[in-house]
């Protein structure tokens, strides 16, 4: 029995450990070769689908088991250890679809929602613009209405699943002179004239898992598909990264843990001097600095997690929770590298890989030094 069985319930015991054998038996296989080729996981995405996993934070009313933000860390945590990139795709989902469970209205939760649940499309979330990152209030992409449509002109940078997603929820700003209160969040399809999908980047980890560019160029968005009032797309989108960022945490964690489970296993077969290496107290105390911060890391993760599930502000610990999981990640599987020595350098076993997934964990959903600035703040704020 886990640790941590005892505060969750049945339900999310039982989704864990559906999750688990899938990825450990199904999905861990085919992860070299997801990285090394950048191919999309297709077929893993297909075995979480087919178990109805994809609906985990969607209402029953539209499909979803509606099991909330706890639920979905548990089941990222373990296809991360499978298979980051697959985890990325997965957690994005949850971006891209929950404004529309959050601010959506009737119309597009039906439109929308049951099809996220099933798996039959793909959500994205697209905020950052090459002169917008960590200052999303500074976003350029301009949205004029005209009639019954919005007319979108600019470029989208670093969108996860860009290239794959039906639905992008895609924010733009009516009126750049008003800052923070112009950002308005549209539900854009590829379909829509004037979309375009720009160059994929070829990145140091999560290959699988595609990286685009987005071009607006007069592209025609239905009023009907604007999420919320105009001016509310800055509150939505930072509703979504505080119930977003423990997701990342929670893909940190799978991370980490996979390199320290590997770590372990070398460490008790691998021989010097006539004795395993872990019989060595310089590699124990490694092993055992890994273990408390991976393990650390997961409970501020499940902690942010209940705080979002019960509807509590919880900026101060998602970004704690997505800070700390991080930096764990890095640091656990920067130390299963050097445990595994030179092989540890080599891609015929799985910690460079680690390494490389992890580095994006620091990076995005705000990236670590930014996460420190909201916790900063909030903390002056109390």
């Amino acid at each position: 029995m886990a640790r941590d069985d005892f505060y969750l319930t049945a339900e999310q015991r039982e989704m864990r450990e559906l999750v688990r054998a899938i990825a450990r038996d199904r999905i861990a296989p085919l992860a070299a070769h997801v990285d090394e080729a950048e191919v999309y996981p297709d077929e893993s995405l297909k075995l979480l689908s087919d178990q109805g996993l994809m609906g985990l934070y969607i209402p029953e009313a539209y499909g979803g088991t509606d099991m909330g933000a706890l639920a979905f860390c548990l089941a990222v945590e373990e296809i991360a250890w499978a298979c980051a990139s697959s985890a990325t795709i997965y957690l994005v989902q949850y971006a891209g679809g929950w404004p529309i469970v959050a601010a959506g209205t009737d119309e597009q939760k039906r439109r929308y929602l049951p099809r996220l649940a099933s798996g039959e499309i793909t959500a994205a979330f697209s905020l950052s613009e090459p002169g917008a990152g960590s200052d999303a209030a500074a976003i350029s992409t301009r949205a004029v209405r005209k009639g019954d449509r919005y007319i979108l002109n600019g470029v989208k940078l670093w969108v996860s699943n860009g290239s794959k997603a039906s639905v992008i929820t895609l924010f733009a700003t009516v009126d750049r002179g008003r800052g923070k209160g112009g950002v308005t969040a549209f539900l854009v399809e590829p379909t829509f004239p004037g979309f375009a999908v720009g160059k994929l980047e070829r990145k140091l980890g999560i290959r699988g898992s595609p990286t685009a560019a987005l071009h607006l160029s007069d592209c025609e968005v239905p009023v009907e598909n604007r999420l919320g009032e105009e001016g509310e797309g800055y509150k939505i989108a930072l509703s979504v990264l505080d119930g977003s960022r423990p997701a990342v945490g929670a893909e940190a964690v799978g991370i980490g843990q996979a390199a320290l489970d590997a770590a372990v296993a070398y460490a008790k077969e691998r021989q010097q001097f006539g004795q395993p290496i872990a019989a060595f107290q310089g590699v124990q105390f490694m092993l055992a600095d890994m273990a408390i911060a991976v393990h650390g890391s997961r409970l501020l993760v499940h902690h942010a997690a209940v705080l979002v599930d019960r509807g509590v502000p919880a900026a101060l610990e998602s970004s704690m929770a997505k800070c700390f999981a991080g930096d764990t990640a890095m640091r656990v599987a920067t130390d299963a590298v050097q445990i595994f020595g030179g092989y540890g350098y080599t891609r015929e076993y799985p910690v460079e890989r680690f390494l490389r997934d992890a580095k994006i964990t620091q990076i995005y959903e705000g990236t670590n030094q930014i996460q420190r600035v909201v916790i900063a703040r909030e903390l002056t704020r109390r």
